[in-house]
């Protein structure tokens, strides 16, 4: 009886995964690696939320965690969105590396006022003796058929605000190298996680199946430590015919596009929003001359508004038509049609005809 009790017993985290330095993990088992390798290398980082903590979160992003390193690390709090972001910001100030998870990005909105007022300006407002290095997670933006209360893209909001860094990764790889970076970093990070490729890399059509992650060669995932730079943007394919400027779930989305259609494109995964690399996007728009800007947030005051402001202005005479942006609507998310919401093939395909027409 004792050793089929022993076998039944919940194992470490670390026997969740394949080992070897060509491993391959999805996006939520490259979150989990990454807060584990956190939390084991500095005391210090704790972690909690919303059914985080003996649950695991309702992702399994934090799945263990709280078997591994205790209840006073890794724990579960009331269902308070401004409670959560309070506390974190006085763990953060006191000394701690907070990285409180917010269930979905729609119900951070209570916490706003304390990322904003507090968290991003205590830096300044104490001339540089307080500083609040907290990470809020959260899954955001729509695929899971979540309706308005689980779907929304709200990035924009935080870039606007000096004084938060704002991060969204598209590939395992990036999730765990990102990840382990802001919750080093001594500044308040926003790290939005594209819940509709959670569990793999999505080929970019509703109509076609999941594409097996395993094979895709962004799941490599290696062990141990290791850190991607904030304010890097990746360079997904490289072509000569125009500069796509993207992130998150779109990215392969727009790449799924352009080798449909047979588009030789710069798709840059921006990564990172704020600090957002200025120089990768000059360089790769004054090449091409046709920048395409792809999101998933609604279009107005949305963060391609910014990005097609900054090559307008620093690119200008180098550009041989007008900037294009594909986004969803200046709608509330419509559960029912989110597919039509997405920017997809069709919008895209129109938004490439005109720029490669010119």
């Amino acid at each position: 009886m004792s050793e089929t009790k022993e076998k039944s017993k919940p194992q470490p985290k670390q026997g969740r995964h394949a080992t070897g330095d060509d491993r391959r993990l999805n996006m939520i088992e490259a979150i989990n690696d990454a807060l584990d390798v956190a939390m084991g290398r500095d005391d210090d980082v704790v972690v909690f939320g919303e059914d985080v903590g003996y649950f695991g979160g309702v992702f399994r992003c934090t799945a263990g965690l709280q078997e591994k390193y205790g209840k006073t690390r890794a724990f579960d709090t009331p269902i308070s969105e401004c409670g959560i972001i309070a506390a974190a910001i006085g763990m953060g100030a006191y000394g701690l590396r907070p990285v409180p998870e917010i269930q979905f990005a729609d119900y951070i909105y209570p916490g706003y006022d304390q990322i904003i007022s507090e968290a991003a300006r205590i830096r300044y407002r104490s001339a540089g003796e307080y500083n609040v290095p907290m990470t809020v997670r959260s899954p955001f933006g729509g695929g899971i058929f979540g309706g308005q209360t689980h779907s929304q893209s709200p990035e924009s909001l935080f870039t606007h605000a000096s004084g938060i860094k704002t991060v969204i990764p598209a590939t395992p790889y990036d999730a765990k190298g990102l990840l382990i970076s802001c919750i080093e970093d001594n500044d308040p990070v926003i790290f939005f996680e594209p819940k509709r490729i959670y569990n793999g890399p999505f080929d970019g059509f509703f109509d076609r199946p999941v594409q097996n992650w395993k094979s895709h060669p962004d799941s490599v995932v290696p062990e141990g430590y290791y850190k991607v730079p904030l304010g890097k943007a990746r360079l997904v394919t490289e072509g000569e015919q125009l500069t796509v400027l993207t992130y998150g779930t779109m990215v392969h989305v727009a790449k799924a596009v352009m080798e449909e259609r047979g588009v030789e494109a710069d798709i840059l995964d921006l990564r990172t929003l704020v600090p957002l690399d200025i120089e990768a996007v000059e360089k790769s728009v004054k090449k091409t001359g046709k920048c395409l800007i792809i999101h998933e947030a609604t279009r107005t005051s949305g963060f391609g508004a910014e990005l097609s402001a900054l090559v307008q202005e620093r690119c200008f005479y180098h550009l041989e038509a007008p900037i294009q942006r594909v986004t969803g609507f200046d709608t509330p998310y419509p559960h029912s049609l989110e597919w039509a919401y997405f920017p997809g093939p069709v919008r895209i395909g129109t938004a490439l005809d005109k720029l490669l027409s010119e």
